[in-house]
């Protein structure tokens, strides 16, 4: 796991070896790149592309989208240095392009670069909601799922990140292509204050 300042999340692991060359770990900082990843659609096909590289014909029928709007989502990826072209196919008389992923690992960096649009929360509350999609996209049920709220001090904050760190990398390190697919979403964060005690509390 790279650290950094600021607080880290893993956007997504490549789960199998793929077919091109392409970077391990790529710190998701710049505006253009986090407003790219916020959009459900985009994040998506980022997700999609850790299985393997595809066109824009095969990524619009995962989808169920117009290949019109996956390419133009295409492009704003491509754009934004999160993807890109990793090699073409010939069609009768059209090249096909197979995009890839630049990195295995995403890891977006939240701090007052990130745009303001994103702050706040925002952002990782995306990327939870894009993992109860799929939560229920699988139609499967688990008991490692749930909200825990507690109180916590500072140092035992720190240390649940810390925890957490090393879970997400100890999951990294485990990745066995013979395996199947799984998603681990995560989030530590400072819960909004409740309401007060009653007098005869």
């Amino acid at each position: 796991m790279v650290k950094r300042s600021g607080f880290l999340v893993c956007f997504a692991i490549i789960d199998r070896i793929l077919d091109y060359e392409l970077d391990d770990v790529l710190i998701v900082e710049d505006p253009k790149q986090l407003r790219a990843l916020a959009e459900a659609s985009r994040a998506r096909i980022v997700g999609l592309l850790r299985e393997r590289a595809a066109s824009t014909t095969e990524l619009a029928a995962a989808l169920e989208s117009p290949k019109g709007t996956v390419g133009h989502h295409l492009k704003v990826l491509e754009a934004a240095g999160l993807v890109r072209v990793v090699r073409t196919r010939k069609v009768r008389a059209l090249t096909e392009k197979y995009y890839g992923r630049v990195a295995r690992l995403f890891v977006l960096k939240s701090d007052e670069s990130m745009p303001e649009e994103l702050r706040g929360g925002a952002l990782s509350a995306l990327m939870l909601r894009h993992a109860a999609d799929e939560l229920l996209a699988s139609g499967q049920e688990t008991e490692a799922a749930g909200l825990v709220n507690v109180k916590l001090t500072a140092a035992d904050r720190r240390r649940f990140e810390q925890r957490l760190n090393r879970l997400v990398a100890d999951m990294h390190g485990a990745d066995d292509p013979a395996g199947e697919r799984h998603v681990l979403g995560y989030a530590l964060f400072r819960a909004r204050p409740g309401l007060p005690p009653t007098a005869d509390a």
